[in-house]
């Protein structure tokens, strides 16, 4: 799991009190992702629902992502190119989709007869690493966004995107990283809350696409809701819920195709106001592939370069099976996103023989589904009535990973779908009605 770096937030709250000390006004962050930006009617709706906060006695900070597939045909265009584009141009080329709606927004806030000022990532102080691709936060100079405020301007910001404190280029934050932008900016800011508008709603007990029973949550833990993210619920971009928690922002998660009220995330436990349910929802992702090395020598210090490869090219290991040692050799088996598969194996080919394993073979084949709840670290029997539940539905588990409140097992990926429809009916989740999901 990627992990977002410390930041400063006893000199961010300083801007934003003293912000308030001179307008009176509170701050509200919203995001808008690809889909509600996606055409020119869309923008004119996203201007008309931030024109609606501003007039309501706000001041309003603005993270949009590029319109609709933008990225997509971006990327698509630079492996037509070159197979393997240098991580600094195509930072450079991808940073791009969000500065076409970041102005195209601000210009339609202006029609809304309100003043806006847009700015790219650098130019509204996100400061990153330097690693391309998927850089991670290390600190937010806000200057020009609360001076933007203080005179009165809605702000838009470039989300995805920032600068890196050593090379001073451009970086972006990894696919679904305006999340994170928004809830780094409400960190800084001191806003009153973070709103995340997307295609559906609210966050749902799995994804209405694959179980059309799925009910609407309505209030969730920030620790919870981490487990989802990481593990397949796609509502929410990971490091920006770990944000979210590790800085005190409340997360509203709504539908930008209407008006009602979605799901809370809340930043710390006691702002839940509802008594946590045993179980919070399913979530799954076919994102991932699974590497295992085959005959590694039973021997301290050979798992440690093992990951240690695996750490320096930049790869994320989510599970990891080690076998018992059989004839003292071992199978090493974990798991990784599919995107890093060929740089996982460049990495590792070249260790085989240095430590005497047999081989590395890759199943690029597999689904992980995920039980998740803070009530699970208090009620026994919930992993008995998962497994049941999956061995009834002729499902077979691979590998198995928990956590206090989470629950994963890696499973065909043709029998993802099966798999949660099976857990969601067991475990009570499933709702009256069919969920409809708008603008998917």
């Amino acid at each position: 799991m990627n992990r977002t770096c410390p930041v400063d937030e006893s000199e961010f709250r300083a801007s934003a009190a003293s912000l308030s000390a001179m307008t009176g006004v509170p701050i509200i962050v919203q995001k808008y992702g690809g889909t509600s930006v996606a055409d020119t009617d869309r923008i004119t709706r996203v201007a008309d629902r931030i024109a609606r906060t501003k007039r309501a006695g706000n001041n309003v900070v603005v993270a949009v992502s590029a319109m609709g597939k933008t990225t997509d045909q971006l990327i698509r265009q630079a492996e037509e190119i070159s197979p393997h584009p240098p991580g600094r141009e195509m930072d450079m080329l991808l940073t791009a989709g969000e500065r076409i709606s970041m102005a195209l927004l601000a210009m339609a806030i202006q029609e809304e007869g309100l003043s806006a000022r847009s700015f790219t990532g650098s130019q509204a102080g996100i400061i990153t690493d330097d690693v391309h691709g998927k850089a991670k936060i290390l600190d937010i100079t806000p200057g020009r966004i609360t001076d933007a405020l203080a005179e009165g301007h809605v702000v838009i910001v470039a989300g995805f995107q920032g600068v890196s404190r050593t090379t001073k280029d451009v970086t972006t934050l990894g696919r679904g990283g305006t999340d994170t932008t928004a809830v780094a900016l409400a960190a800084a800011l001191g806003a009153k809350v973070c709103e995340i508008y997307t295609d559906v709603d609210g966050v749902y007990t799995a994804d209405p696409r694959i179980v059309p029973t799925a009910r609407k949550v309505e209030h969730i833990s920030a620790e919870e809701m981490l487990e989802l993210a990481a593990h397949g619920a796609g509502v929410l971009h990971t490091r920006s819920v770990e944000f979210g928690r590790n800085h005190g922002v409340d997360i509203h998660v709504r539908s930008s195709f209407s008006h009602h009220q979605g799901t809370w995330v809340h930043a710390h436990a006691e702002g839940n106001p509802m008594e946590e349910a045993i179980i919070s929802g399913v979530a799954h992702d076919r994102s991932e592939g699974k590497l295992t090395v085959r005959g590694v020598p039973d021997k301290p210090g050979v798992a440690a370069r093992v990951f240690q490869s695996l750490a320096d090219a930049n790869v994320n290991v989510d599970m990891i099976v080690q076998n018992v040692s059989a004839t003292g050799t071992t199978d090493m088996t974990f798991t990784i996103p599919l995107t890093d598969s060929k740089v996982a194996r460049e990495a590792l080919e070249p260790l085989l023989t240095e430590v005497g394993a047999a081989g590395l073979e890759v199943d690029e084949k597999i689904g992980k589904v995920s039980l998740v709840g803070a009530g699970m670290k208090t009620n026994p029997g919930v992993a008995a009535r998962m497994f049941t539940a999956l061995s009834e539905a002729g499902v077979n588990i691979d590998m198995i990973s928990t956590s206090t409140i989470r629950i994963s097992v890696v499973v065909d990926e043709a029998d993802v779908e099966i798999a949660v429809n099976a857990i969601h009916s067991e475990f009570g989740l499933d709702g009256a009605e069919v969920v409809s999901v708008e603008g998917a």
